[in-house]
């Protein structure tokens, strides 16, 4: 960890969460310009517009009488993504987020991650909630609207002790089956986590969380915000070091001078993160990928306007050959 990291990490909630407020509101309102249609491209209820009706394809139920009536071709409606929507946010807080050699630590990066979804999302009356998995177990944030409910959320994960080598919190499948039961109504669902938790021990298995997820995306929109680390990926040739498991407290020495240990480690993370990505399409939840090492903000750019491509190829009526018109 360098030293201006860890200047920063020291400094009180209050001031780290200014700090915070600061780069979101002025890098992301400088880089989003205009209006945004949210994180994930979906049907909505704000008008955008009519085009002509596709028999089936389009829902009776969307047709625009008034330009069908005045044009005489049968006219429906298209919408931009719901504005007025609830947003439930889930952040990982367990022991293994305690982690990061980079800029940021995992659960710092969650919570730059939170303003930032907050920032987007919490506008024209949307309303924000939020689940926090730490050590002790899951603290429940009702869903209301504003600013300040936003700051006190983000001051609370920033606030939340570490939790001792060997707790064992709730499982993250537990977790998201609560946020499930919590939020009946179809909205936004935010994950953020680094999604270690629950992989199976061979290959050819699944995640304990997919389920939940599944279950999840088929009533909500799922954003999984994935968290990791440069040394979960890969490890430097340092010599002897002593790895220890943040959760359960073991502790290994491992000689990184192993060239063929440290190919091995890579291999296998790399596998372990190709599951987690695969698993993660098949429950029908988007993907968005942070790192400790990387620029979160342009990440979150990226994915915002790679959804605004998919939102407006959604609205682009198609030609006769299936091609954009």
């Amino acid at each position: 960890m360098n030293e201006g990291h860890a200047t920063v990490h020291q400094l009180a909630p209050h001031r780290r969460l200014r700090r915070l407020e600061l780069a979101v509101t002025r890098r992301l309102d400088g880089l989003l310009h205009g209006q945004h249609l949210g994180l994930l491209p979906g049907a909505g209820s704000e008008l955008h517009g009519s085009r002509e009706y596709r028999p089936g394809e389009d829902e009776v139920r969307r047709m625009d009488w008034a330009v069908t009536a005045r044009t005489g071709v049968p006219h429906v409606r298209q919408v931009d993504a719901d504005r007025e929507l609830t947003t439930w946010m889930l952040v990982d807080a367990t022991p293994s987020m305690d982690f990061g050699t980079a800029e940021w630590e995992k659960r710092e990066l969650a919570v730059a991650a939170t303003a930032a979804i907050g920032h987007l999302t919490a506008r024209f009356g949307n309303r924000l909630g939020g689940h926090v998995l730490d050590a002790d177990g899951i603290r429940r944030f009702p869903a209301r609207t504003g600013r300040e409910h936003l700051l006190g959320l983000l001051h609370i994960l920033l606030a939340t002790p570490r939790g001792p080598a060997g707790s064992r919190p709730p499982a993250l499948a537990q977790a998201l089956a609560g946020l499930g039961r919590a939020a009946p109504r179809r909205g936004l669902v935010v994950v953020v986590s680094d999604w270690l938790d629950g992989l199976p021990a061979d290959e050819g298995g699944t995640p304990d969380w997919e389920r939940a997820v599944r279950r999840l995306a088929v009533r909500h929109q799922v954003l999984a915000v994935e968290v990791t680390d440069p040394r979960e990926l890969e490890l430097p040739d340092v010599g002897l070091i002593t790895l220890v498991d943040p959760e359960s407290g073991r502790r290994r020495e491992v000689s990184t001078g192993s060239r063929r240990l440290r190919e091995r480690y890579a291999a296998a993370a790399r596998r372990q993160r190709v599951l987690v990505r695969a698993a993660l399409r098949r429950a029908g939840a988007a993907h968005l990928g942070l790192r400790t090492d990387r620029d979160w903000v342009t990440d979150i750019v990226r994915h915002v306007y790679a959804q605004r491509r998919l939102a407006a190829a959604a609205r682009t009526p198609a030609g006769p050959a299936g091609g954009a018109a």
